[in-house]
């Protein structure tokens, strides 16, 4: 609070707020947030705290739609002091805890409303029986189910659960093995690293639980969204070994990533021509161009040796492809999209791939096309499909993603390595699809330069990313997930902010769309 100013009062905003219609109330929310919480801040605790019982007296009379940002509000609030939870904010809130039980108590079908009030409750583990007990007979989904249960848990020192909290409890099948390896890396940890870990779990679950809660109130229940590609009836048989010699004929493409040689394909990896370092073909059947062996040396290099993250290793299963494809990827997509309704379902983005790369492969048939940061390969399935699986290159970094891609999709050339160092020649490619994962790079501007480097006169780029929410509260929960790779939260893009990287790049935007806040992107490489 500015030095001398007044202190913020709820009369005003909650007044509009509590006389607003069903057209006006998200606005009227947003106004009323705004004069106390900024990004997850309070604006000036003590105003906040003193306006919290205006908000529990507008609670009474209240329609559902009223109460539902009500609820989410004050569970901002609460939010606000954590990882104290028995703050002076929270104390007030909790004066209402006997009306919010009581909404909840008698639910026979999971509203909107229901959905705010288990974010707003998740906040209370002091109150664990009592919130549990309220939500015993209301039909929760399994996955709602154990993020209340999640945040009404406090940290157990002798026995912490870490990093499985996202996108709930219940997307973590995991077998004794894979919770062996679990206990293993935090045993590792010190007690306040994994305080940190287990209060950085504890937000992604709530921005989870939040952003679901205020899209609902505003839109209606959410809406699940079914793949039906053949992907995944297609047969899965772990990746067996091949030789060097079957990525030669990506020979004019494929580059050393040290010095950007050409590379010699041999009988167990490929040598550079320029420098003599070696890349072997790993086990799972990829050609491994973050590992080199320099000749004579017997010394390797791996670009994730470099930093090793104990929490990204812990999030490699067995079945880490199918895992990250229909239970990680999909709730991704709700939360950054805000595809609640489901409105892009993988059909719409299978087409929106196949149509551009078929068209560009039809206009350029000497260079392959790259899927980057290819995952589990689910979307290389249909970039193969478009253009022939003989043209295609598959990169990512996970070794783990890598093998399962290899296991269903056998005659597909995958390759190990960055996508801030591609390890392909200047103008070696006539396309590139980088879907579902600009965001998630480190360096979003190399990224496309890269891609804009080997990308031939014409090439084309199909991606898809996501925005920032004009929301400020839903922008909140964007960024409030929190993994091992972004601990300041998540980072998203103004649609600005890609369109100049492209520029710079000598890319040009042929189309721009997406619902929701999805970016929905076809660029060329200016010739």
């Amino acid at each position: 609070m500015a030095p001398h100013a007044e202190p913020a009062t709820a009369a005003g905003p909650l007044t509009a707020f509590r006389e607003a219609d069903s057209e006006a109330l998200a606005g009227a929310f947003s106004r009323l947030i705004d004069t106390f919480w900024t990004d997850g801040v309070l604006n000036d605790p003590a105003s906040a705290r003193a306006a919290v019982p205006d908000l529990l007296a507008a609670w009474a009379g209240a329609d559902a739609a009223h109460r539902g940002y009500l609820a989410i509000g004050l569970g901002l609030f609460v939010e606000a002091e954590y990882p104290v939870l028995d703050g002076p904010v929270a104390t007030a809130v909790r004066q209402g805890l006997d009306s919010f039980l009581d909404e909840v108590r008698g639910t026979t079908a999971v509203a909107p409303l229901t959905l705010a009030l288990l974010y707003l409750l998740s906040h209370f583990p002091d109150e664990r029986d009592r919130v549990r007990s309220a939500f015993d007979g209301v039909p929760l989904d399994p996955d709602d189910r154990t993020r209340l249960d999640r945040g009404l848990t406090r940290l157990n020192h002798l026995d912490p659960d870490l990093g499985r909290a996202w996108p709930s409890p219940y997307d973590w099948d995991i077998d004794e093995q894979e919770r062996d390896f679990d206990r293993a890396w935090i045993r590792t940890l010190t007690p306040e690293q994994t305080a940190a870990t287990w209060d950085d779990d504890t937000r992604t679950l709530w921005a989870t639980a939040g952003a679901k809660a205020l899209w609902s109130v505003a839109n209606g229940m959410p809406t699940p969204v079914v793949d039906h590609s053949p992907y995944w009836s297609a047969r899965y048989e772990a990746a067996g070994t091949v030789d060097g010699a079957t990525f030669a004929r990506h020979e004019s493409a494929l580059r050393c990533t040290s010095c950007r040689s050409a590379l010699a394909f041999q009988n167990k990896g490929a040598r550079c021509q320029g420098c003599s370092a070696f890349y072997p073909v790993a086990s799972g059947g990829f050609l491994d161009l973050s590992r080199r062996e320099r000749s004579g040396a017997g010394v390797s290099d791996a670009a994730e040796d470099v930093e090793a993250d104990v929490l990204q290793n812990a999030a490699v299963m067995s079945t880490v492809g199918r895992h990250y494809e229909v239970g990680l990827r999909p709730a991704f997509l709700r939360v950054m999209g805000q595809n609640w309704d489901g409105g892009v379902t993988p059909a719409v983005e299978d087409a929106y791939i196949a149509d551009r790369l078929r068209a560009a492969a039809a206009a350029r048939t000497d260079a392959p096309v790259l899927d980057l940061a290819a995952g589990a390969g689910r979307w290389t399935w249909v970039v193969a499909d478009a253009v022939g699986a003989d043209r295609v290159i598959a990169l990512d970094l996970n070794d783990a993603m890598l093998c399962w891609l290899r296991g269903r999709l056998p005659q597909v050339a995958a390759v190990r390595a960055s996508a801030l160092e591609l390890p392909v020649a200047d103008a070696g490619l006539t396309a590139v699809n980088c879907w579902n994962a600009l965001q998630a790079m480190p360096d979003a501007a190399q990224v496309i330069a890269e891609i804009g480097r080997c990308l031939r006169p014409g090439g084309v780029l199909t991606l898809m990313t996501f925005r920032w929410a004009d929301d400020p509260v839903y922008r909140y929960f964007q960024r409030s997930h929190i993994f091992p790779a972004r601990p300041e939260g998540y980072l998203l893009f103004e649609p600005q902010e890609i369109r100049s990287w492209l520029a710079s790049a000598g890319l040009s935007v042929v189309e721009e769309s997406g619902p929701g806040t999805f970016v929905f992107l076809t660029a060329k490489r200016e010739g």
